[in-house]
């Protein structure tokens, strides 16, 4: 159960950082010279500085109350899909 509040925190945080972030172009870039000679100018992309949020991920105990849920297993016979791929000869 830790390890899945774990994974859950870390892509909520994952999410906040990206969608959170506070982008602002520091350089204008530039195409290359459409030019056949291989020893032109390259051209440049632009820059840009990027801030990402502060995020703090800790874990906290509580008591709640939860559900006492009882499974019982058993096999069964179900028909599932089989998918067989044939790749094309090499000639």
């Amino acid at each position: 159960m830790n390890k899945n509040f774990l994974y859950a925190s870390l892509t909520l945080a994952l999410t906040f950082s990206t969608v959170g972030c506070d982008v602002e172009k520091t350089e204008e870039g530039r195409l290359p010279d459409l030019d056949v000679d291989v020893s032109g100018d390259p051209g440049k992309l632009p820059a840009y500085d990027v801030d990402g949020p502060d995020v703090d991920v800790s874990t906290e105990e509580k008591e709640i109350t939860v559900p006492d849920v009882d499974v019982d297993m058993e096999k069964k016979k179900i028909t599932v899909p089989d998918v067989d791929v044939d790749l094309p000869a090499d000639e």
